[in-house]
């Protein structure tokens, strides 16, 4: 049974301990999310953001677990951290010390680390001050200031808040990853979508009792839920694997290789990176007509909404596009060609170097046309429960994709300690493993 593995967990000193921690970092993370910036009135601003719920700040809103709809010290939550990696990422191609660095192992990750964290507090101080200077010319739709006292003193103050913030939960975030369980950063931003989901609840069960919703509707809600759900965790799991044998080699009196393995290659080598980039580039029009009263860019704005057919289409497209760049940006056949061929590895039928190079790309390919379908499907999901079945709640995108794999990854490495101690894990007894393609 599922219920003796998780039992099994608390029998190893070491791993409770890990979970506890992880536990208590992440409640000291929400309380931090109601801590309130000093010098805004919250309820001109919780105004504000029901008029702008389908722009940009919706979607930094959800990454910060709700802590921007609040304006509290950590309203810019994790995303600084998050757009520094990928932007470093990005440069590892253009300059070649990064990318040197990335091939030193530890030491240059460690280096590289380090360059994320510079990076995290210089877009922190950035984006802080933009938002200070855009607070102090927002208002909510009744006309009431959201600063109460405007200047050169608050804008100091929330940089120097914000920054704090996000340096805090970046600390957070690599505890939990060197001392508790899982991906810190992941975990904070898991902890901040899951917070929304008892809200979620209780306004099915509202709607349930005041006979908006029909329990046949909510039947039929809950078998779909669980359903696309299961079909996240099958696709996530899924991997094209490519055989790979390694020729016998003889070194000294010893024989090395001749063994048989595989090269992994997931559905969905790109994670979650394209609906965000997707969605922070389709929402921008829609964030620019909430500041400006301009009628043609208040007409863009309006077809840039969510469940219009424009924005459905233009948001597919961007995460197709944004599926390929990111794993050519990621994945490099031509590197991973050569490694094996050093290791006297190859694939049976291609010869060795660009040949494997291109195989490997083409298979790539074809499977990161499946990867950008899946994560479509999932992300346009909400937009057709919402508009076409009238769901009271935001069910599926980024949000679900980022709950899921954050799950997966943790449970597996649950799971990992409790083998190394001889424990059965509780994803074996449940049938729950790996699929292939």
């Amino acid at each position: 049974m599922v219920s003796s593995g998780l039992a099994n967990i608390f029998k190893i000193p070491e791993l409770k301990r890990r979970i506890l921690y992880t536990a208590g970092l992440l409640a000291v993370y929400r309380v931090g999310v109601h801590v309130p910036t000093p010098g805004i009135d919250t309820v001109a601003l919780a105004s504000f953001f029901d008029k702008v719920e389908g722009t940009i700040f919706g979607v930094f809103n959800m990454f910060s677990g709700g802590a921007l709809r609040q304006m509290s010290v950590f309203a810019l939550g994790i995303m600084p951290y998050i757009s520094a990696s990928i932007i470093l990422q990005l440069l590892t191609v253009v300059i070649p010390h990064l990318e040197q660095l990335q091939k030193e192992g530890e030491q240059g990750r460690k280096k590289i680390t380090q360059y994320t964290r510079y990076g995290t507090i210089l877009l922190s101080i950035i984006q802080g001050f933009g938002i200070a200077v855009g607070l102090e010319r927002m208002s909510s739709p009744s006309g009431a200031p959201i600063v109460m006292f405007p200047g050169w003193g608050f804008r100091l103050m929330t940089v120097l808040t914000f920054t704090a913030g996000t340096a805090f939960i970046m600390w957070l975030g690599e505890q939990i990853t060197e001392r508790g369980i899982g991906n810190g950063i992941s975990l904070i931003i898991f902890a901040g979508i899951v917070a929304r989901m008892p809200a979620a609840v209780g306004n099915t069960f509202r709607l349930l009792s005041t006979g908006e919703m029909n329990i046949f509707a909510l039947v039929i809600l809950t078998v779909l839920m669980v359903a696309v759900v299961a079909f996240i965790i099958y696709v996530e799991q899924g991997q094209r694997r490519i055989p790979v044998q390694y020729a016998k080699r003889i070194v000294g009196r010893r024989m090395y290789g001749g063994r048989s393995t595989h090269l992994p290659l997931k559905i969905n080598t790109s994670g979650v990176i394209p609906p965000i980039f997707a969605s922070s580039i389709i929402m921008f029009p829609a964030t620019i007509g909430s500041f400006v009263d301009v009628p043609w860019i208040q007409n863009i704005a309006g077809m840039l909404h969510p469940g219009n057919w424009i924005y459905e289409t233009l948001f597919v497209g961007f995460i197709f596009f944004f599926c390929y760049f990111y794993t050519a940006v990621t994945f490099n056949p031509v590197d991973v060609a050569e490694n094996m061929k050093k290791n006297g590895g190859y694939i049976p039928g291609i010869r060795p170097g660009k040949p494997t190079a291109d195989y490997i790309d083409r298979v790539l390919t074809r499977i990161t046309l499946g990867g950008a379908v899946y994560v479509s499907a999932v992300c346009v999901l909400p937009s057709i429960l919402i508009t076409k079945f009238n769901v009271p709640f935001y069910f599926g995108g980024t949000a679900l994709l980022i709950v899921v794999g954050v799950a997966i990854d943790t449970i597996a490495q649950i799971e990992s300690h409790m083998l190394t101690r001889h424990y059965e894990g509780f994803l074996k007894q449940g049938g729950f493993r790996s699929r292939t393609r």
